[in-house]
């Protein structure tokens, strides 16, 4: 059994998630039922999409420390710009995406720690966001609130994006060409080099679609809070780094899950229903979180080092 968890890195997160499923059904069995459901994870589509966006840097050996901000950028302009002037909105939005792909090319161009830079942009992101809206405010385009609140037949809108996220992303990322390429810079840079690619460019592309993760989970967000403000977001940087951890990425090595950080993003969103049907008070559920997410590691790095000794 524990072979089998190692070789397969995707059984653990899906267990994970089930578990948690079950505990929250067994202490609420109300919510065992469409609308429940879609109480459970009425959040988890914007962590998903941010979850996705930090997946496409880690997939390159950097980490993001600006995704939260930037979300929150996004956000904010969603809420303003994309619904007041959608022309000027879009444009705002396309050159922040381009502008993410300009910080990946600096990062590789100059050789600069991703950790620093992303922590730096992090400020500018969001003093961007305070210029835009100093206040909470603004408005859910229509259009957007209409996705974000549609009901679809089978399955609450939160699942069936879920799993349309998560099929497309392993498309793009697990079985195209270019995804392939893009791991492989994760996995051996120098090799991808010598192949004749271009790293900087493939750095620009990778955090390119971070950027336009980071936009859509920042869209996904107002159309289901309808209102945005500079710090909205702040906590899915920690949120989309644990959630990729989670669903069996490693931080080297360009070893990543789509579909796994897609569970993992799900499983964060749950936890923080479950802890709430627990009557825990708002100051632990962070901490519970981090417990929840500690234990879920340590059964991963137990299944991978007992696979280690056995080959």
């Amino acid at each position: 059994m524990i072979a089998l968890f190692a070789r397969y890195r995707i059984l653990l997160p899906v267990l994970s998630l089930t578990v948690l499923l079950v505990a929250t059904f067994y202490l609420q069995p109300r919510a065992m039922s469409y609308f429940g459901v879609n109480l459970l994870f009425n959040l988890a589509v914007p962590i998903a999409l941010a979850t996705v966006a930090q997946m496409m840097v880690i997939m390159v050996n950097d980490i993001d420390l600006s995704l939260g901000a930037f979300v929150s950028l996004t956000a904010c302009v969603t809420a303003t710009l994309l619904n007041d002037t959608p022309l000027v909105g879009v444009l705002v939005l396309i050159a922040l995406i381009l502008a993410y792909a300009g910080i990946g090319a600096l990062i590789h161009a100059f050789d600069l720690p991703a950790i620093v830079v992303t922590l730096g942009m992090s400020f500018v992101w969001g003093g961007l966001a305070i210029m835009i809206l100093p206040s909470p405010g603004g408005a859910a385009p229509g259009w957007i609130r209409s996705v974000m609140t549609v009901k679809p037949p089978l399955a609450p809108m939160a699942v069936v994006a879920a799993i349309l996220i998560a099929g497309v992303t392993h498309l793009v990322i697990m079985r195209s060409g270019i995804g392939t390429i893009l791991r492989g810079v994760g996995g051996n840079a120098k090799s991808v080099q010598r192949a004749g690619w271009s790293l900087i460019r493939l750095k620009a592309l990778a955090y390119g679609l971070a950027g336009l993760f980071g936009v859509l989970a920042g869209m996904a967000l107002v159309g289901l809070a309808t209102s945005a403000d500079a710090n909205i977001a702040m906590r899915y940087t920690l949120l989309s780094i644990a959630g990729v951890i989670l669903g069996g990425g490693e931080f080297v090595g360009g070893r990543v899950s789509a579909v796994g950080a897609v569970i993992g993003a799900l499983t964060l969103a749950l936890a923080a229903s479950f802890l709430s049907f627990m009557r825990l008070s708002p100051d632990w559920q962070i901490g519970a979180q981090g417990a929840i997410l500690i234990l879920v590691l340590t059964a991963r790095l137990m299944f991978t080092r007992n696979d280690k000794e056995q080959g």
